[in-house]
C-alpha cells in the first residue's frame, strides 16, 4: 500500500533543502551552457538539483520512476505507475539574469493521475502544495475554489511572442482577447503562471508549448482549486508529452476558447 502522507512530507521537505542550495548559489559563479538554442540556457545548479532529487527518490522510493528536464531520470513512454515529474529550476533565463521569478516544480502522479504537485518560489520562500482531494495552500494558506471571471476583468498570462510572427499560431487568433482583457503578464516561468493562476494573481494562462516538467506540478494544484486546463484547441493534456496550455479559472475558460482559441 503506497503510502502518500509519508510521500507528501517527503517532498516538501526535498523541495525546501533544494532551494534552500539555490539560494546558497547566488553569491557563486554559475556554468551555464545553452540546450536547444542560445535562449535555452541550463545551469551547473539545474545539474545539480536536478541530481540531488533523483538520488533522494532513488534512494527513498526505488520502484518510483522520474521524468526531469535535465535528463537524469528514466525513459518515460507510459503513465504507468508512479511518476515524479521535476523541473529543477524552471525559469533559468530568470534564475540566471534576475535571480528572482523562477521556482521549482515537482508533480507526482500514479497511473497518470496526479496526486501532488508543488511549486516552490525559492526567492519569495513560497511554497504552493497542494495533495489530492485535499485542497491546495500557499504554505499554510488555504487557497480558496477559483470564481467565475470575464474576459473584460481578467489579467492572461501570455508571453509576447504568441502575438507576434511565430511558428506556432498566427497573432491575429490572440491579439483580439489581448486587446480584450484587462491585462497581459508574462513572468518568464510557465510553473510560476501556474501557481499564479491557482492563487488568482492571474485568471487565466496561456501558452503554445510546455514540457511535461512545466506542467505537471501546476496542474495538480489547478484542479484542486476548481480551475481548468486543456490543450489551446480545448483537449486533455497528454502529461508524458509536449503540450500547448490553456490554464483558467472556470467560466473564462470557457469564453476563451469559444470566443477566441475555437471561433479562429
Amino acid at each position: 500500500m503506497t503510502n502518500w502522507k509519508e510521500i507528501n512530507h517527503q517532498a516538501k521537505s526535498w523541495i525546501r533543502e533544494a532551494g534552500e542550495r539555490i539560494r546558497g548559489s547566488f553569491t557563486t559563479s554559475l556554468s551555464i551552457q545553452t540546450k536547444s538554442n542560445p535562449n535555452d540556457l541550463v545551469t551547473n545548479m539545474d545539474k545539480e538539483t536536478e541530481q540531488f532529487f533523483i538520488s533522494k527518490i532513488k534512494e527513498t522510493y526505488p520502484d518510483h520512476r522520474i521524468l526531469g528536464e535535465e535528463g537524469y531520470g528514466h525513459e518515460i513512454e507510459d503513465s504507468k505507475g508512479i511518476i515524479w515529474i521535476i523541473d529543477p529550476i524552471d525559469g533559468t533565463m530568470n534564475f540566471v539574469h534576475q535571480q528572482r521569478n523562477f521556482a521549482i516544480s515537482i508533480g507526482i502522479y500514479e497511473e497518470g493521475t496526479g496526486m501532488i504537485g508543488l511549486i516552490y518560489d525559492v526567492v519569495h520562500d513560497e511554497l504552493y502544495h497542494a495533495f489530492k482531494g485535499e485542497g491546495a495552500y500557499m504554505d499554510d494558506t488555504p487557497l480558496p475554489k477559483l470564481e467565475i471571471r470575464k474576459v473584460k476583468e481578467a489579467i492572461i498570462g501570455l508571453n509576447a511572442t504568441w502575438v507576434t510572427e511565430n511558428r506556432r499560431i498566427d497573432p491575429s487568433v490572440l491579439a483580439p482577447l489581448v486587446r480584450n482583457a484587462r491585462g497581459t503578464r508574462s513572468y518568464g516561468s510557465a510553473a510560476l503562471e501556474f501557481a499564479y493562476v491557482v492563487s488568482g494573481r492571474l485568471d487565466c494562462y496561456i501558452t503554445m508549448r510546455l514540457a511535461p516538467w512545466d506542467f505537471a506540478g501546476g496542474l495538480v494544484l489547478l484542479e484542486e482549486v476548481g480551475g481548468i486546463a486543456t490543450t489551446v484547441s480545448g483537449e486533455p493534456i497528454n502529461i508524458i508529452e509536449r503540450n500547448s496550455i490553456f490554464a483558467s479559472r472556470p467560466g473564462l475558460h470557457e469564453e476563451v476558447l469559444n470566443g477566441y482559441l475555437k471561433k479562429a
